[in-house]
């Protein structure tokens, strides 16, 4: 069927945004088609279908052409945003570009598909609410031992995965220039084992000094020994991993400080405590930080020099959602185990205690996150400093509980020790993914500026 002027415009009928008016103008007039022209364009169209006072001087064109130019413009007034700019042409129509998937509305695609993206850039936040809430509503499923058993799947299996692909995703080279970073190492470590163990005296002191009946003696002991201990092996790997910070670093800082704190950690505590009947399995816990940490890295890095880098590279947005996914299984366990056997002290303590270490937290985040952005003696890019913000806030369940129940074994006070340990566990997951996004974005404009 051969298209003439005529059919094109007639297919305008059907054109969204256009009044019956306008579909359909008086035999009378001279400019029938002009009105879905851009007015930059309107002088490649032939004479008689310009207005009679732009006739004059316009250049003439042949029949095919005029055929072919009217046609596009149709098709663009037909699957364009009617959004239009200062000159009266849309956007897309001024630079020659014709975008279907939008749907041709002004808001941009459908709601279903608003949706998606919604929940694709929020996945790890709105897969913590949801993380929890399945912890809520069935404790009995995510708790360590049920059917499912996610103390394995997830508290194992992936994150012993999730290490591999560290160590699959990093050059050596990487790690090396980490470890070989001693300024910043150095002042992370003072963090740990420095300056939180004088933040826990201080606030216990000043609590009993002023406020004696907020929380019972044990709770505040608790305080002190939660502030002594190592980093977490688990949550600042996968937290500077999803935040793009650096995992260098981080890991990095997880082997010092946790290897450091089988010695640092019980010196602390009998300096605060005043006791020297402290023992400590040493060989122990050496073997299950290689087993954990050391082991599945060095199997990732082996695995560099095989085909797997490339299917790692290739999948790598994949592999980023499954390290989320492993995180949020930690989360759901966690928060299952909660629910189900308690802390051992009555709720009112509990909520002051919550209340206290939220706080605490987040004042720790924020203000590491502040000196290792700004100071000039760190000298730490945007990656780094995150990494250093995660490692230098977050206290360990897995080096932390054994611990505590090892050298106080036997102690009436010993849930009262645990206690803040169990509830900074699961705080630090829920609180440091709100930290997630902005720390994201943060890093991402560093990765932007380099790239121009």
């Amino acid at each position: 069927m051969k298209l003439t002027p005529a059919f094109v415009c007639a297919l305008t009928v059907f054109a969204p945004g256009r009044s019956s008016a306008a579909a359909f103008p008086s035999a009378s007039s001279d400019h029938h088609c002009h009105h879905l022209l851009p007015r930059g364009r309107r002088q490649g169209l032939p004479q008689h279908l310009l207005p009679r006072g732009r006739r004059q001087g316009s250049p003439q064109h042949s029949g095919a052409g005029n055929i072919k130019s009217i046609e596009n413009v149709c098709f663009r007034g037909i699957f364009s945003s009617p959004a239009s700019s200062v000159d009266g042409t849309s956007p897309d129509e001024s630079q020659g570009v014709i975008d279907v998937s939008r749907g041709g509305g002004a808001g941009g695609g459908s709601l279903l598909d608003r949706g998606l993206e919604f929940a694709s850039k929020n996945f790890f936040l709105l897969g913590m609410a949801t993380a929890v809430s399945m912890a809520r509503l069935a404790p009995s499923l995510g708790k360590n031992g049920s059917i499912l058993r996610p103390e394995i799947f997830f508290g194992q299996y992936g994150v012993s995965a999730i290490f591999a692909l560290s160590g699959l995703s990093l050059a050596f080279g990487e790690l090396q220039n980490a470890f070989e970073n001693i300024k910043l190492n150095a002042i992370i470590q003072f963090v740990t084992f420095a300056v939180w163990p004088a933040i826990g005296f201080t606030t216990t002191r000043i609590i009993e000094t002023f406020m004696p009946q907020l929380l019972p003696k044990s709770l505040l002991e608790g305080l002190v020994i939660l502030s002594c201990l190592p980093t977490t092996i688990n949550m600042c790997i996968l937290l500077t991993s999803t935040s793009g910070g650096s995992v260098p670093t981080a890991l990095c800082n997880v082997v010092l400080s946790n290897m450091s704190g089988i010695l640092l950690t019980p010196a602390l505590l009998m300096k605060l405590f005043g006791t020297s009947a402290i023992e400590l399995p040493f060989l122990d816990l050496v073997v299950k930080l290689c087993k954990k940490v050391l082991l599945p890295v060095t199997i990732g890095q082996g695995l560099r020099a095989t085909p797997v880098k490339g299917f790692y590279s290739k999948h790598a947005k994949f592999f980023k959602r499954l390290q989320e996914i492993v995180l949020l299984g930690i989360v759901w366990n966690a928060f299952a185990n909660a629910f189900t056997s308690g802390i051992g002290i009555n709720l009112g303590d509990t909520v002051i205690l919550l209340t206290l270490l939220s706080a605490i937290h987040v004042g720790a985040v924020l203000g590491l996150f502040t000196f290792f952005r700004q100071s000039k003696i760190v000298g730490a890019n945007r990656s780094e400093a995150v990494a250093a913000t995660f490692c230098g806030s977050h206290k360990t369940l897995a080096f932390g509980l054994p611990l505590i129940n090892t050298i106080f074994d036997g102690s009436p006070s010993l849930a009262a020790y645990c206690a803040p340990i169990m509830l900074i566990h699961p705080l630090q997951l829920v609180l440091g993914s709100f930290f997630v996004p902005y720390f994201e974005r943060f890093v991402s404009e560093e990765e932007e500026v380099k790239a121009i």
